[in-house]
């Protein structure tokens, strides 16, 4: 790794959240009503760099994709700009939509439902991926998946999202991966031909059991044995530093140089949680923040499950997480579940 490079770069999908809270999930062609509604943000990179910025680490932080060239591409824009990411490589492309999401979230329960329009995001190709000016030490792509470009053939990687991955690794930049929770089959030709070219595999339990094959969760329990075996198949099909497993009871970190940690998440108190939306994406951007750092395995995981309950605060994506000092003293003080 080049050791003059610094900061956070996160591409994939950009998406605006129309986040709607309602009082329970209705049958067809009945009626449910929305109590409160709130703009948010969406989508990995979106999602990620807008809580690093929240952490205040002082990391530079960079974005790379496409939006519509219209009201909701501009928000996006302006919002960067109001946090301090460099957006300079989100661009926008005329005729099309910015990619947005209806969550429904049901207020008693946090649980969320989404409707999405893939918009721009789905012609985000390996060409708006530009290195020549890129300085940072960590890139991150998200969301496999979702994105149809780069989730086609390629000839020579596999995918066009592996050949990304590879042409960031051959600048000498550290590479992170990231996938949607999509209920079907297509993980092996889409995810699996990624992994070689990924130094850090951050997913959570439904996208680490579909992409190797290993059932976590049997009859709604975490299967403790079967999220180290997912792990331990994701670092045997490529990924080269670190293969992080996380799910709402805990997360699992296994290296490449055979160090494994467990770490339960923290118990909440009743009335805590107002929405799990977007508390992937806080973990996710914890981790990130410890790997840029240099933080040992335990301290990231630690902070990461600390950021991901901040997040867990507030109904939308982005809004209840804290800054790093909140995060630690949450971490420090809040007690954890016991991990069967």
């Amino acid at each position: 790794m080049d050791g003059s490079r610094i900061g956070i770069c996160c591409g994939g999908n950009w998406i605006l959240d129309h986040v709607k809270t309602i009082t329970f999930w209705p049958q067809e062609e009945t009626l449910t009503n929305i109590v409160a509604e709130e703009l948010g943000t969406g989508g990995s990179p979106y999602n990620v760099l807008v809580d690093l910025a929240r952490f205040g680490l002082g990391v530079p932080l960079e974005g790379v994709g496409v939006v519509g060239d219209d009201a909701d591409g501009q928000r996006i824009l302006e919002d960067l700009q109001r946090w301090g990411i460099e957006s300079r490589f989100v661009r926008k492309l005329p005729g099309v939509p910015t990619a947005y999401t209806d969550v429904m979230t049901v207020a008693a329960t946090g649980r969320r439902t989404f409707f999405h329009n893939r918009g721009a995001n789905a012609l985000l190709a390996p060409e708006h991926f530009v290195l020549e000016s890129n300085r940072a030490r960590l890139f991150n792509l998200g969301y496999l998946l979702l994105l149809d470009t780069l989730d086609e053939p390629d000839p020579e990687f596999g995918t066009k999202a592996a050949r990304v991955l590879f042409r960031f690794r051959e600048a000498g930049v550290l590479t992170s991966l990231d996938v949607v929770s999509e209920d079907s089959q297509r993980f092996a030709s889409i995810v699996v031909p990624a992994l070689p070219h990924t130094d850090y595999c951050i997913i959570n339990e439904i996208e680490a059991g579909r992409t190797t094959g290993c059932e976590i969760r049997r009859s709604g329990k975490l299967d403790r044995g079967e999220m180290a075996r997912a792990a331990e198949a994701l670092l045997s099909r490529g990924v080269k530093r670190l293969a992080i497993v996380h799910a709402p009871e805990g997360s699992l970190g296994i290296s490449a140089c055979g160090e494994r940690l467990w770490q339960p998440a923290h118990r909440l108190p009743e009335g805590f949680i107002k929405g799990t939306a977007g508390a992937g994406d806080a973990f996710n951007a914890g981790m990130l923040a410890g790997i840029h750092e240099g933080w040992s395995l335990e301290r990231s995981l630690r902070f990461a499950t600390a950021a991901a309950a901040t997040c867990l605060r507030h109904p939308t994506t982005t809004g209840g997480v804290g800054g790093a000092d909140e995060i630690w003293r949450l971490a420090e003080s809040m007690p954890y579940q016991a991990l069967a």
